[in-house]
């Protein structure tokens, strides 16, 4: 089962040392930077170095300069973040505070190994984690506010920032694809049925007596824990899809539940152990499948309609308003558009593979040959068959202000922005009471103003 993680970045800044890293540097830990009211410490360092190095990201004596150099701009955004009343969203700090909890309960096994490897309660711990992102919170408010002082820019700015910019710092756009679908879906609903039935066997079996682990190494569709006779390992409930740990959490130890449905398929659990609002479970994932009468059936379907549409007996528009299955581009003659960002232009890595490698060497107006894809419903998508019409191609090229404004704006607000933050640092580095140990003293700092403020 894929498990239900939301990984933010904000939260992998977090990750804490173990105890052993804190016990490692308890005798020889040293405050190493004053920045304003704000103190740095050997320890906080290392907490991070510890923290790339669960990454697989390597250190040396460059990467402590790098890390001090930004713990000490996030103290210059803090403490201006509490000059501007900035207050933290409590409801965003909870949210990234209970996964954090989650993922590091999950990956340690319990609250007993993490209290264990942390060296700390539970209690203490989420104070910590909880002060930790409430802070990162506010650096990320100051940030906006700093970056969103710049004026709005009109296509004048635009213009002026072409006449200077050199032209190797415009942005290159890729080549995009536009393009129109006509979807057909095979039978979900006798497809979900099936595969109901298919796992209500496996249940009577289990209840029959057959072993659970050996069905769910030979039928489950979950690779992650099929292989492990479909033991997911003690993890927090908010890992998982809610109907997932809704069901898991009522069981009894050795209890199997019901089918259970969520937008990974369908499922029958057997628990093995609970504690708190964590469980270990096994389970067997199976997913609604098609036949190759249903793909024969749709592609025979489009064909025609390709062929109808070819021979200017119907127009793409008018096959797609009767006969395509797909509500997003149903009632706008099939033009499609990217979800996130509403656009109607793909970039290459924009689009499903296999609809690219149906329009990749079509000509402007042709239509594909009939093919099997995914819609962008769910985590993985339903699986549909369509034709694709290539309305047009915009070749790779270096924008211009004629067709690629909005890139252009982009780049120059993003420009402008950065620009403001920079000022703010040099400016705060300037004017703020600062300190920095000695031992730092050779560190390349990227910004000079660091440099100034080493204790001779």
């Amino acid at each position: 089962m894929n498990r239900k993680i939301i990984y933010i970045a904000l939260l992998g800044s977090l990750m804490l040392s173990p105890r052993a890293n804190a016990q490692r540097y308890k005798t020889i830990d040293k405050n190493v930077a004053v920045v304003g009211n704000e103190l740095i410490m050997v320890s906080d360092i290392e907490s991070e170095i510890q923290r790339m190095r669960y990454y697989g990201q390597a250190s040396d004596r460059t990467t402590r300069c790098q890390v001090l150099e930004a713990m000490m701009q996030n103290k210059l955004f803090l403490m201006q973040a509490r000059l501007d009343s900035l207050t933290v969203n409590n409801d965003q700090v909870e949210s990234y505070l209970q996964q954090q909890m989650a993922q590091t309960r999950t990956a340690l096994g319990g609250d007993e190994q993490v209290e264990e490897a942390f060296g700390k309660s539970m209690y203490d711990l989420r104070k910590e984690w909880k002060q930790q992102i409430q802070e990162q919170n506010l650096i990320e408010q100051e940030k906006y506010e700093i970056a969103s002082k710049i004026p709005d820019l009109t296509p004048y700015d635009v213009k002026c920032y072409l006449d200077t910019v050199d032209r190797d710092r415009l942005p290159m756009v890729p080549i995009k694809y536009k393009m129109s679908q006509l979807c057909i879906y095979p039978d979900r609903e006798k497809a979900k049925m099936e595969c109901k039935e298919r796992l209500l066997n496996l249940r009577e079996r289990i209840i029959n007596g057959e072993k659970f682990t050996t069905l769910a190494r030979l039928y489950s569709e979950d690779p992650g824990s099929s292989r492990k006779g479909g033991e997911l390992g003690m993890a927090s409930r908010d890992i998982f899809w809610p109907e997932f740990s809704d069901a898991a959490m009522a069981l009894k130890p050795g209890a199997i539940s019901q089918i259970v449905e969520t937008p990974d398929g369908f499922h029958i659990i057997q628990i093995i152990e609970k504690k708190g609002d964590m469980f270990n479970a096994r389970h067997i994932l199976l997913k609604p499948k098609y036949t190759d009468e249903d793909r024969e059936k749709a592609f025979s379907k489009l064909d025609s309609l390709r062929t109808a549409i070819d021979s200017s007996k119907i127009t793409f528009e008018m096959a797609v308003y009767g006969w395509s299955q797909d509500p997003a581009t149903r009632t706008n003659g099939g033009q499609m558009a990217d979800p996130n960002t509403g656009s109607a232009y793909f970039e290459i890595d924009q689009i499903k593979p296999e609809d690219y490698a149906a329009v990749k060497d079509l000509e402007r107006g042709q239509i594909s040959e009939p093919v099997q894809s995914r819609d962008n419903e769910g985590r993985d998508g339903n699986l549909v068959y369509k034709i694709l019409r290539l309305d047009k191609i915009v070749p790779a090229h270096t924008a211009t202000f004629e067709n690629d404004y909005t890139e252009l704006l982009g780049q120059l607000q993003g420009e402008m922005q950065n620009r403001s933050i920079d000022d703010f640092l040099d400016k705060k580095i300037s004017e703020t009471y600062i300190v920095i140990d000695p031992i730092f003293g050779d560190c390349d700092f990227s910004r000079k103003g660091w440099a100034e403020k080493v204790k001779k």
